[in-house]
């Protein structure tokens, strides 16, 4: 799935909007996880808190006419990207939020498909990407060390 800027440009805001409501010079007090709750049949973008208090309802229209069966699939490495470069950008650095939290991408049933992002100054979040290769290269160190 390839949106348009436009529609990453939306997504981006959304966020941005919803974690604006955990922004203030005060101290970190607020635990909670944000989850993101793409719907491929109407094309809306829900973001919530553990509470389920919303905190932004956009539209992405390209999504409401996705017809394949990969949707979540492609929609959370879309995701990953785009709070990746929030995260880097430094978008999350004043929140009100103690960490660790995370941005989880969930369902229409509300049931967790992945975890998106770790905010944590301290724990790095493995994905699958990070480990590709890792079996072979422990079994040619694992097959060196023995054969000495």
């Amino acid at each position: 799935m390839k949106l348009s800027q436009q529609s990453q440009s939306i997504i981006e805001s959304a966020i941005q909007k919803a974690v604006s409501k955990y922004t203030c010079g005060c101290e970190q007090t607020i635990v909670t996880d944000i989850h993101i709750q793409p719907n491929p049949n109407s094309g809306e973008l829900l973001i919530f808190n553990d509470d389920d208090e919303e905190l932004n309802l956009v539209s992405v229209n390209e999504w409401a006419a996705y017809e394949s069966d990969d949707f979540y699939e492609n929609t959370e490495r879309l995701l990953r990207t785009i709070l990746s470069q929030m995260k880097d950008a430094g978008d999350f650095d004043k929140l009100t939020i103690l960490k660790p939290y995370s941005f989880v991408l969930v369902d229409e049933d509300r049931e967790t498909v992945a975890e998106l992002l770790l905010v944590d100054d301290d724990t790095l979040l493995v994905d699958d990407e990070l480990l590709k290769g890792l079996d072979k290269e422990l079994d040619d160190f694992l097959k060196e060390l023995l054969e000495k």
